[in-house]
């Protein structure tokens, strides 16, 4: 789900518009208002200078929308937006309208996204259906349930690549009616609506920690973060509670020693409304319990002090299993954080707050906690300085951006954040770049300078060596081979004038200037051509970049010897089911997972997954799945079902990082996301940080990347064909 969900979420940033009122949003919808300068009047999205208002291409009436892109525009995708306020009732809200495409090199569609207080809770980008290339006007529709929790919708159209796309005569239903028709929404208002002493910032400043008020402070994280969680008073939403740290923080940071900050929390809890002793008290069920709640420094006397340790002990054991901050995602069961809000203005106190909340929503909230490969506590009282005293924003966003480093999770980078971490700067080269044998090497170019298999040694006056030992502790991932995949990516990023590269090629040394603009090189690096190929006669090829729901029908009534499917990819639709149910003969299991328990913060339980249920005509060939470090989330868990359709997986380690995904908002808008189940193999082996380890290790190598050969493919054919295959035959099939 990676990459819906980091577009949801780069959405959020870079489209919000000023929300129209449900009963006049429909003259936004046929765009006949016109043009504001160049773009439709009334609508927000950007870049700027790929939206225009077009009076020549409509599909009724005088005007329509167009996005326009070519090889020179910024970013890989622009959007058009709107938003309205979520105040209609209903069941089901449907979006859509009519599209004509036009060499369009990505995908085009409809986007419509639900925004809770705390981020997007319901979002679809029609990716999945692979719109591309030219086609007349054509009605398309989105449809999602209209979540509860909703508080602004936002939508529009959105194009990635190049190529020109028209959009008219758009439409918002709910239950099928016009949204103006909808009946209007009670919205409950809540504490966080009524408490507004501190909207204006936390009145909290210190340029200077000490060692005493790092240890204080880190008390209060933990203790305040445990309320949080636990007392039935915040757990009903009786209190605004990051106001209350606010509150309470300046007695803490004057707190001459760790005894007067146990007196200060203690005083502190008991202003807080009494806590009703349970007639039927909540208890932790160990049975198919994976993860106990990490809870031992409750009982340290030295730590909490007698009073506050007695304090602690009732409320956790008159705990009501409610939660106000956070709730399980229907049918998954990862966490939803709710009622965090982000717009918070930026100063000590925030930053505090940030890493506070941040860290308790890992202690108690992330299924991987116990195999992030740091000790949990020292990251707080490392971080108390750091986040606390950075100076600027992007110090903060820096800091920030190494706190979340040390969850080892490649799914929870700082994704409102990433332009400040380096290298730093809007162009780019339009060359992709992958680590192969050590080595910075270039795997595919249309600068025009650079060639496929030129190794670069280094970047503006800096060796590679350099620049990754700066950079590694920015690159927030879950294992090495993800990390250098993602620095690969970013290398060549900076100012928009040439980048002064030392190469080598073959085995000349060359000085070279490879031109930047906004052009961005392409993130995969799987086969192109259609998603269901046949290689030869006997060997089938399914590409999951590229799948669509109308592929797997190709695969039916196919003989051959074997069939290769490539998850170096992030698949465009989810085809687990659909296409490993083709793989079996029998109800096959391939996956556990590990679910949080509201009712007792930090504990997480097995469940087991569905199973793949066969699907005639079974494929009866052998299987191979090609991986390696760009497979990642959705691509590991269809890995994980074809190895268990009895799939030889050929490769190298994938990216680690499995599981739906938990959106974070933190102070300043800052938004990031977690990993919120566990994923496990049957046995209750791990996949995270682990990644899918290959049955057969195949890597690239640089003699091969200059020949243009895909040896993992090859290696995957030679599988298929056995021994007797020709290298020759077998480089014939596979060549791109």
């Amino acid at each position: 789900m990676l990459r819906r969900l980091a577009l949801a979420t780069f959405l959020a940033v870079l489209c919000k518009a000023q929300p129209s009122k449900r009963a006049t949003v429909a003259t936004l919808f046929d765009f006949e208002q016109g043009a504001n300068g160049d773009t439709p009047r009334g609508w927000g999205g950007g870049p700027m200078n790929t939206l225009f208002a077009d009076n020549q291409t409509v599909h009724s009436g005088k005007w329509a929308a167009r996005i326009e892109r070519n090889d020179s525009s910024e970013g890989q995708f622009s959007t058009l937006t709107a938003a309205i306020p979520a105040d209609a009732e209903g069941a089901a809200i449907e979006y859509r309208g009519y599209l004509r495409l036009e060499g369009v090199t990505g995908y085009a569609g409809l986007w419509l996204r639900e925004d809770g207080e705390s981020g997007p809770v319901a979002f679809d980008n029609m990716q999945s259906r692979q719109i591309k290339g030219t086609s007349d006007w054509k009605q398309f529709s989105i449809k999602l349930p209209l979540q509860a929790s909703a508080r602004q919708i936002y939508f529009g159209v959105l194009m990635s690549g190049t190529g020109k796309l028209w959009v008219d005569d758009l439409e918002l239903l709910v239950d099928g009616k016009p949204i103006a028709e909808a009946p209007a929404k009670p919205i409950p208002q809540t504490i966080l609506d009524r408490d507004h002493e501190f909207d204006k910032g936390s009145n909290i400043s210190f340029t200077q920690l000490t060692k005493e008020q790092i240890e204080n402070l880190a008390l209060l994280g933990r203790v305040w973060g445990f309320l949080k969680y636990h007392h039935a008073a915040v757990t009903a939403g009786e209190r605004h509670w990051d106001y209350d740290l606010y509150r309470i923080l300046p007695k803490v940071l004057s707190a001459k020693d760790l005894q007067t900050t146990q007196a200060v929390l203690h005083q502190w809890i008991s202003t807080l409304p009494a806590v009703a002793v349970c007639s039927k008290c909540i208890s932790l069920n160990d049975s198919n319990l994976a993860l106990k709640p990490s809870l031992s420094w409750l009982r340290d006397r030295t730590l909490l002090g007698a009073d506050l340790m007695v304090d602690l002990d009732r409320i956790y054991g008159n705990r009501s299993g409610k939660q106000f901050f956070v709730s399980s995602s229907p049918g998954v069961g990862n966490p939803t954080f709710e009622h965090e809000p982000s717009a918070n203005p930026i100063d000590a106190g925030s930053r505090l707050l940030s890493l506070f909340r941040y860290w308790n929503m890992v202690e108690y909230w992330a299924p991987d906690r116990e195999i992030t490969g740091n000790d949990w506590d020292k990251v707080l009282l490392e971080f108390i300085p750091r986040v606390g005293l950075a100076a600027t924003r992007d110090e903060y966003q820096l800091e920030v951006i190494q706190l979340i480093g040390r969850v080892n999770d490649t799914h929870a980078n700082l994704w409102s954040g990433l332009a400040v971490r380096p290298p730093v700067g809007t162009c780019t080269s339009a060359v992709s770049l992958r680590f192969v044998q050590g080595k910075t090497v270039v795997w595919d170019s249309a600068d025009g300078v650079l060639e496929r298999g030129d190794v670069i040694e280094r970047v503006d006056g800096s060796d590679v060596e350099e620049l990754l030992t700066k950079w590694r502790q920015y690159y927030d991932d879950s294992n090495e081979p993800a990390r250098l995949r993602d620095i690969a990516r970013a290398m060549l990023r900076g100012g928009c004038q040439p980048a002064k590269l030392h190469i080598m090629r073959n085995a000349q040394e060359l000085d070279v200037e490879a031109p930047r603009g906004m052009t961005q090189p392409a993130p995969y690096h799987d086969r192109s051509g259609p998603a269901f190929q046949m290689l030869s006669v006997d060997v089938a090829y399914m590409n999951l970049g590229s799948i669509k729901e109308t592929d797997l029908a190709r695969l039916s009534g196919v003989e051959t010897k074997g069939l290769i499917i490539d998850a170096r990819n992030y698949p465009s639709y989810f085809s687990v089911f659909a296409l490993g149910g083709r793989l079996v003969d029998k109800d096959t299991p391939f996956a556990r997972f590990t679910v949080g328990d509201m009712a007792n913060p930090g504990a997480f339980h097995w469940r087991d997954g569905d199973p793949l249920k066969p699907i005639p005509p079974r494929y009866k060939g052998k299987i191979v799945v090609l991986v390696d470090e760009v497979t990642q989330s959705s691509a590991e868990y269809h890995s994980m079902a074809f190895r268990a359709a009895g799939a030889v997986i050929i490769g190298s380690t994938t990216a680690g990082a499995d599981g739906n995904v938990s959106q974070i908002q933190l102070p300043g808008g800052l938004q990031t996301m977690f990993s919120g189940i566990g994923v496990f193999y049957p046995d209750n082996r791990p996949t995270q940080r682990v990644g899918i380890v290959p049955d057969i290790e195949v890597l690239p190598t640089i003699a091969g990347v200059r020949a243009g050969r895909d040896e993992v493919l090859e290696r995957g054919v030679r599988e298929i064909l056995g021994a007797a295959a020709s290298e020759e035959n077998i480089r014939a099939i596979t060549k791109r």
